[in-house]
């Protein structure tokens, strides 16, 4: 704990360091649509992305049974200090950690602790990065040891629900095609995907518009080259996606306490498509 916290020292605003506005403004603002077409501000973005991707395969080899969660996000903190970045989601809003992790029945937002994986356990992994101006963002979900058939189907349905939404990306498609895709997948199974918690678009800002429904929706807004977002379906277990937020005002929890896996990928809108950035 005293690294993290003098490599947060280190890499503070006061010590001239890299860390975004955000994580030291108690109300980050929500930005609004930009447009990414510069080709130097488009490499940047690309780093960016990449090294979250990197990031998150380096967590993936951490979160193994018998290991915390503290211990996967010590892990990533110290890989994204370590190639001249910040882990976007410290003190972003005041976040105590450089990624979350929402093990089973955990929707989003799960703050490492020191309670080990166990075998059979699933985990999401979110991570965002903070490099050269530009934040990389992706998350999947992990089996932890011997996972049951239905905890695999739910990682699988999710990471299916993502590569549909990415399917329906494209320039002067609408937005609401993403949500129409995921539907389309999850129906008539025994899963379905949360409303309350949405894609966002992403660049020099944490969080801005346009926010990415995975759920049916009338948005009127199309996609335009330059726009780049995350999709990021949360997808439960049953009929019901209700979440139950923490005493922490974090940790979403399902309702009734059943499973949920996350996966995430940032898509950037091309005159002739869809590239997605954070894929490997």
């Amino acid at each position: 704990m005293l690294q993290y916290l003098a490599h947060d020292l280190l890499y503070s605003p006061r010590f001239g360091g890299i860390r975004p506005e955000a994580a030291w403004e108690e109300q980050p603002y929500k930005a609004k649509r930009k447009f990414i077409t510069d080709k130097e501000d488009l490499q940047k973005l690309r780093r960016a992305a990449r090294l979250a991707a990197e990031t998150l395969q380096f967590a993936a080899l951490l979160a193994q049974p018998g290991n915390p969660t503290d211990f996967v996000d010590m892990g990533v903190h110290e890989f994204v200090l370590k190639h001249g970045a910040y882990p976007s989601p410290l003190l972003y809003k005041g976040f105590p950690k450089s990624c979350c992790t929402s093990v089973n029945n955990i929707l989003v937002h799960g703050i490492p602790d020191d309670r080990p994986l166990q075998d059979g356990d699933i985990v999401n992994v979110d991570v965002t990065v903070y490099l050269d101006g530009f934040h990389g963002d992706t998350s999947r979900t992990f089996l932890i040891g011997d996972v049951d058939d239905k905890g695999r189907g739910l990682v699988s349905m999710t990471e299916a629900a993502l590569e549909a939404g990415i399917a329906a990306c494209g320039p002067g498609r609408p937005f609401k095609d993403i949500g129409k895709a995921i539907h389309e997948v999850l129906r008539g199974k025994d899963y379905s995907v949360s409303s309350a918690f949405t894609g966002h678009g992403i660049g020099q800002d944490f969080h801005r518009q346009p926010w990415i429904h995975h759920v049916l929706n009338d948005e009127p807004e199309v996609m335009q080259p330059g726009d780049c977002f995350t999709i990021e379906p949360a997808v439960v277990q049953g009929d019901d996606p209700t979440g139950v937020t923490y005493p922490d005002d974090w940790t979403v929890s399902t309702r009734n306490c059943a499973r949920a896996a996350q996966a995430e990928h940032m898509v950037l809108i091309t005159e002739t498509g869809a590239e997605v950035l954070t894929r490997l």
